[in-house]
């Protein structure tokens, strides 16, 4: 079973500059290394989107060219959707692509590595399985 990793996490381990060594990063080395690291279309976007200099952002895509992308699906979209009203209905904001990688672990039942807080958030309004560390 795959694990989706989250933008916050690949953005920890992408650091240039200080990368944290924490147990989230470990994760993913193992993860990448038994081949279950999960990569979706939007988290690529989230981490290439802000990489100005023209070397960066393709040195950078084709190192990420080693995860393909999981297929999302337009159902995927459409159970994003309602995630997020779920969550509105609740009195919780939370993000179009945290519900998209919500929607997308529960249709799929994998796991999510992620050290980003809104995913606890969501976890109180619907059952989506983050990974452990």
């Amino acid at each position: 079973m795959g694990v989706i990793v989250d933008t916050s996490v690949w953005s920890l381990a992408l650091q240039r500059r200080n990368p944290v060594d924490n147990p989230q990063t470990e994760a993913l080395i193992e993860l990448i290394g038994k081949g279950t690291a999960i990569m979706i279309g939007p988290v690529r976007q989230e981490i290439l989107s802000g990489v100005r200099y023209t070397v960066q952002f393709d040195r950078l895509k084709s190192a990420l060219s080693a995860f393909p992308d999981e297929p999302v699906k337009s159902n995927d979209f459409v159970e994003a959707a309602r995630i997020c009203n779920k969550c509105l209905d609740s009195g919780i904001v939370i993000g179009n692509t945290t519900c998209l990688i919500g929607a997308i672990a529960i249709a799929r039942e994998m796991e999510i590595l992620t050290i980003d807080q809104e995913f606890q958030k969501l976890t109180s309004v619907v059952k989506v399985p983050l990974y452990q560390t």
